[in-house]
């Protein structure tokens, strides 16, 4: 006989107040994983707590479980219920198809257990990676056009370098001075040094 797969179940409500009951959401993911066939292993409720944030005392004890695969698949009502945002959910998604374990959200109609739901976990994560890189150009396109605009990227120097102290750097770096040696011994950060050394830094 096959095995049933355990399933923990996950609610938020944001509010305590205006008639919010996270009852009603177990409720209905109970009556899910009877249709399925699944044992409710465990349940876990974060109750007048926003989304805003991904550490919730629930959430953190679900995922603790998670790491001790105690639980098979983790289901909940809606993504919003379980994630503050995509970023954070492809994280806790990444997460769990690295565990082995399934993640389903009743009202999207998306499990992972599924081809159609493995077909969009990968479009979700295609589309994270576009936001990451396109974040990171968008970051170095500041940079760039910072630096040609003449503005200091980075912590500023500790103090100021004359033309003489500069060279004095570039000779000990030929002789196979550290970077890190040369920051201590001058008095400023390993950046100031890259900087006079790539010759970014003008005398003072």
């Amino acid at each position: 006989m096959k095995e049933q797969k355990r399933a923990a179940l996950y609610a938020r409500v944001s509010t305590i107040n205006a008639g919010q009951n996270p009852g009603m959401q177990i409720a209905e993911l109970k009556e899910y994983c009877k249709r399925r066939g699944w044992k409710v292993a465990s349940v876990y409720v974060d109750k007048g707590i926003s989304g805003a944030t991904d550490s919730r005392p629930e959430l953190n004890r679900l995922m603790d479980d998670a790491h001790r695969r105690v639980v098979d698949c983790i289901v909940c009502w809606k993504f919003d219920r379980f994630a503050r945002s995509t970023s954070h959910l492809l994280r806790a998604l990444e997460t769990f198809r690295a565990l082995g374990i399934d993640f389903v959200s009743t009202t999207e109609q998306i499990d992972t257990s599924t081809p159609t739901g493995k077909m969009v976990f990968t479009i979700l994560g295609s589309v994270g990676e576009i936001e990451r890189a396109l974040c990171v150009e968008r970051v170095k396109c500041g940079m760039k056009n910072a630096r040609a605009k003449g503005k200091i990227i980075g912590r500023p120097a500790l103090r100021k370098f004359s033309k003489a102290e500069m060279e004095k750097i570039h000779s000990a770096r030929k002789q196979k001075g550290s970077i890190r040696q040369l920051a201590i011994q001058y008095q400023t950060t390993q950046y100031t040094i890259n900087r006079i050394l790539a010759g970014q830094y003008a005398a003072s």
